[in-house]
C-alpha cells in the first residue's frame, strides 16, 4: 500500500510532501522518501526505515530546499524494509524516481544493466526503472521520451513519478494497473497515487486512464496516451470538505468512521421514495439493463468480499436471483461457463483495488449483459469503466480496517435486491417492509452507538485474551468473517 507525492511549483514543495505523506499513512508503510532539486539543479534526498515522523525529522535536522520534489511510503514486496530499499531511487545523480506496483520482469532487465555497468544497490523492482531512465537520458532522450520507452519495458503494473536535474521544473509520470491522479493549482501542479494527498492545496484533480503518461510544470499539464499522443482528460472538483480527512476530537480514524456511519448510511440510501428514484441510483439505463438479469457475478477482495457473500443470501432468497461470489484475484484464472443474462457486480471501496480491475477486464466482451460497480470514490477507475456505478456516500475512509465503507455497501446491495426482486415477484408488502428498514437503519445504528459506555466496560473481559473465535452460519457467516478480519 505504497504512496506517491509529487509537485512541480513556484514556492517550496517540501512541507507540501511531507503533508502529502502524512495523509496517506493509513494505506501502512515501513519506510519513507523525499528527493528535491534545488537551487543550483543538484538532487537532494532523504530517506528513512520507519514512520515518516523520521524523514520529517531528517529534514528538520538537515533541510533540503526545492520548488520541485517527488516523496514516497514504501510497503517492501521486492527486498527487505530498509532505508536503503525506500524510495526514492537514483541513479548517476541525475534522476530520481517513485513507483508503486510490482515489476515482473525485473530481474532479466536486472541482468540487462549490471552486464551495461549499472550498480544495483538495493533489493527493489523499482531501482531497475530509474536506470533504464538514466540510460535513456544518456543516450540524449528528454525524460518525457525516456519515460515513455522505458515503461514500453516494463511487465507488471506501476504508477512512477520521475523528476530530472537537466530540466528541474517538471515531473513526469505514468500509470499502468495502478492509480495516478494530478491536482491541478495554480503556479503549481502536483501527482499522487490519492487525491487525499493533495487536499490541502487543490480541489481540482484530472485521474488519468490506464497506460497513461503526464508531465506537469508549475504552470502546466500536458497528458499523453500511450501511444504517445497528446490528450485531453476530464477535469474533476471535489467539493468534498478537507476536515474529513481531519480526526477531530476522536482517538484514531476507525472509531470516528464507526460514528459517522448513520449519516453515511443516510447519505447513501438518498431517502428514496419509490423505486424510480431507487434504480436512478444505479446510472441511467440502469432499468433497462435489469430487465434482463437472470443470474448476478460478484468480484470483490476483504471487506467488499464479505459484503458481497451477504448479498448472495439477499439476492437468492428475496429476489430469487442466481449469484456466485468469488474473490477477485481467482476470477481470471479458470475457465468460466457463460450463463446467459448474467449481470458482473464489482465491489470496491476505492475503486482502484487491483485484482478487482483485472477481473473486470479480464471478462470477455459477451460474457455478461453489463457491468455494475459499487465504489466509494467518483471517477476511480473502475467507476469510469464500468456500465453502471452506485456511489456509496461514506465519505472518506482513512482507517485500515473497513466500517462505513462495509455498511454503505451492504446498502447499496440491498437496493440492488429491491430493484431486481420487483421484476420476480417480491411481494409489496416485502418490498415496503425493507425499504422502510433502509428508512430507519440510521435511526437505529445511532441508538447502538449510545451503548459505547456499555461496550467498552464489556471489553474489559476480553482485552487480555489470546485467541477469539467469531461464529456465524447462514447470512451471518460472512458477518463472523469480516468481525474476525476487524479484531486480526
Amino acid at each position: 500500500m505504497c504512496g506517491i507525492v509529487a509537485a512541480a511549483a513556484r514556492r517550496e514543495v517540501s512541507e507540501i510532501l511531507l503533508e502529502g505523506l502524512r495523509r496517506l499513512e493509513y494505506r501502512g508503510y515501513d519506510s519513507a522518501g523525499m528527493a528535491l532539486i534545488d537551487s543550483s539543479g543538484a538532487l537532494q534526498l532523504h530517506k528513512r526505515k520507519g514512520k515518516v515522523s523520521e524523514l520529517e525529522a531528517a529534514q528538520s535536522d538537515s533541510p533540503h530546499h526545492g520548488k520541485t520534489g517527488i516523496a514516497h511510503t514504501r510497503w517492501a514486496t521486492h527486498g527487505e524494509p530498509s532505508q536503503v530499499n525506500a524510495h526514492p531511487h537514483l541513479s548517476g545523480d541525475r534522476v530520481a524516481l517513485v513507483h508503486n506496483g510490482i515489476i515482473e520482469n525485473h530481474a532479466e532487465l536486472r541482468e540487462e544493466l549490471i552486464a551495461a555497468g549499472y550498480e544495483i544497490l538495493s533489493g527493489t523492482d523499482t531501482e531497475v526503472i530509474v536506470h533504464l531512465l538514466h540510460r535513456e537520458l544518456e543516450h540524449g532522450a528528454s525524460l518525457f521520451d525516456a519515460m515513455r520507452t522505458t515503461v514500453g519495458r516494463l511487465s507488471g503494473a506501476y504508477a512512477l513519478a520521475a523528476i530530472e536535474t537537466s530540466k528541474p521544473s517538471q515531473v513526469v509520470g505514468a500509470r499502468k494497473g495502478s492509480p495516478l491522479v494530478v491536482g491541478i493549482g495554480i503556479g503549481e501542479n502536483f501527482l499522487a497515487s490519492d487525491q487525499m494527498a493533495l487536499r490541502q492545496v487543490t480541489d481540482r484533480f484530472i485521474y488519468l486512464e490506464e497506460g497513461d503518461l503526464v508531465r506537469i510544470t508549475p504552470s502546466s499539464v500536458q497528458v499523453y496516451n500511450e501511444e504517445g499522443e497528446a490528450v485531453a482528460r476530464p477535469r474533476t472538483r471535489i467539493s468534498e470538505a478537507v476536515e474529513a480527512a481531519d480526526k477531530g476530537d476522536f482517538d484514531h480514524y476507525m472509531i470516528k468512521e464507526i460514528y459517522e456511519q448513520p449519516h453515511a448510511l443516510d447519505a447513501t440510501f438518498g431517502g428514496a421514495a419509490n423505486y424510480l428514484q431507487l434504480e436512478e441510483s444505479f446510472g441511467s439505463g440502469a432499468g433497462a439493463m435489469f430487465d434482463r438479469v437472470e443470474n448476478v457475478q460478484i468480484v470483490a477482495c476483504g471487506t467488499s468480499f464479505h459484503a458481497g457473500m451477504v448479498a448472495r443470501y439477499w439476492l437468492e432468497e428475496l429476489a430469487g436471483v442466481a449469484c456466485e461470489v468469488e474473490v477477485a484475484s481467482e476470477f481470471r484464472y479458470r475457465k468460466r461457463v457463460q450463463h446467459e443474462g448474467t449481470l458482473l457486480v464489482a465491489i470496491s471501496q476505492s475503486g482502484e483495488t487491483a485484482d478487482t480491475l483485472a477481473a473486470l477486464r479480464n471478462a470477455a466482451e459477451d460474457e455478461f449483459i453489463g457491468s455494475l460497480v459499487l465504489s466509494n470514490v467518483d471517477n476511480s477507475s473502475l467507476v469510469r469503466e464500468c456500465d453502471l456505478v452506485f456511489l456509496t456516500r461514506a465519505g472518506a475512509e482513512i482507517g485500515v480496517a473497513s466500517t462505513k465503507a462495509f455498511t454503505t455497501q451492504l446498502v447499496g446491495l440491498l437496493m440492488l435486491t429491491l430493484a431486481l426482486g420487483r421484476r420476480r415477484g417480491m411481494s409489496e408488502a416485502r418490498q415496503q417492509e425493507i425499504l422502510h428498514a433502509l428508512r430507519t437503519l440510521p435511526s437505529y445504528v445511532q441508538q447502538t452507538l449510545k451503548l459505547d459506555g456499555a461496550i467498552e466496560r464489556l471489553s474489559e473481559d476480553f482485552i487480555h485474551k489470546r485467541h477469539a473465535l467469531f461464529l456465524g452460519r447462514g447470512i451471518h457467516y460472512p458477518i463472523a468473517m469480516e468481525g474476525a478480519l476487524k479484531l486480526k
